[in-house]
């Protein structure tokens, strides 16, 4: 066929229809269907939910929008002023810090309460059933429980601590111990989340590693080193991407426990961005708050999913 015929209009058509149709239908020889049409209104709705509201989003981060005021065109002025601004960089800061310790924290202790639920013992299915309730409680009822029972001085946890004979705590009152404070109400309900994903794990493992390693003599700590823990390593990382995930846009747990305090030193990046947009009604600047926040979602995901590669193994 000669370049000119094959740019002539319907060229490309044969018995099976014209090409536009064949590729809108994704037919595949007799028995093509409108693949694409029926994914239409799939389609429409995550461009209605999704791409809309982040392309709106970016649209007003580059505007000078208090809510009831007139909006200006400002450009990239809000993203200057956040690098200027202390309180975004500290809040940047703890977010961070509060993400490191309600990741590492649940996996240390779900891996553990994982390897002993994975050992027959009596009652081991009503205790396991126990173990998972903390996850299957809303964090606004979580955040409401744990706020009575930090208070100073009538809460459950120092009447506790005076049992064993150490002074009450300020707990979330008392700005060096509100993140961890906070923390430890995300290590208590995430936990059994952990060990439910390391104990899927470790019911998959193969069991003929550990009967080599017995008839070598290896001992208990030396099977889990080098067999256990490399083989449920990529449970570990699909644990960590979506605890990561989750505690780096905690909202709900730190807000009724502190709103943001005391004074600012439990404000993380989505106490902030509250704070800004319903607050101060800055919706512009919040917006930049958006996509900054994002931005470092994204960064952090791909990082995770690269080392979840990393760590894949074929059983």
């Amino acid at each position: 066929m000669s370049t000119a015929a094959a740019l002539r209009p319907g060229a490309g058509d044969t018995a099976a229809g014209p090409l536009w149709r064949r590729l809108l239908s994704g037919a595949s020889g007799a028995q093509g269907r409108p693949y694409v049409l029926f994914s239409l209104p799939a389609m429409i709705i995550v461009a209605a939910v999704i791409v809309f509201p982040w392309l709106f989003t970016i649209f007003m981060s580059l505007q000078d929008w208090r809510l009831a005021e007139a909006s200006t065109f400002a450009g990239l002025s809000n993203y200057a002023d956040l690098l200027r601004d202390e309180r975004f960089r500290a809040a940047l800061v703890r977010t961070l810090y509060y993400t490191a310790l309600a990741v590492v924290l649940p996996l240390l202790f779900g891996t553990v309460a994982a390897l002993i639920f994975n050992r027959r013992f009596p009652m081991r299915g009503l205790l396991r059933g126990i173990f998972i309730l903390p996850m299957m409680a809303t964090p606004v009822a979580v955040a409401l429980v744990w706020t009575m029972m930090f208070n100073a001085q009538f809460g459950v946890l120092n009447y506790l601590l005076s049992l064993a004979g150490i002074p009450p705590q300020l707990w979330t009152y008392n700005p060096s111990t509100v993140i961890p404070s906070l923390v430890l109400v995300e290590t208590w309900q995430w936990t059994p989340l952990v060990m439910l994903i390391v104990l899927g794990g470790l019911a998959t493992l193969p069991i003929e590693p550990y009967e080599s390693a017995q008839l070598d003599g290896a001992t208990a700590w030396q099977m889990f080193r080098h067999i256990t823990f490399p083989l449920v390593l990529p449970f570990l990382m699909v644990a960590t991407i979506i605890r990561t995930i989750d505690a780096i846009k905690s909202f709900d747990i730190i807000f009724v426990i502190t709103q943001g305090g005391p004074g600012t030193a439990s404000e993380t990046l989505n106490i902030f961005l509250y704070q800004q947009a319903f607050a101060f009604y800055k919706i512009g600047y919040a917006s930049a708050v958006v996509v900054v926040f994002f931005a470092i979602i994204v960064a952090l995901s791909l990082v995770l999913l690269y080392l979840r590669q990393k760590t894949q193994w074929t059983g």
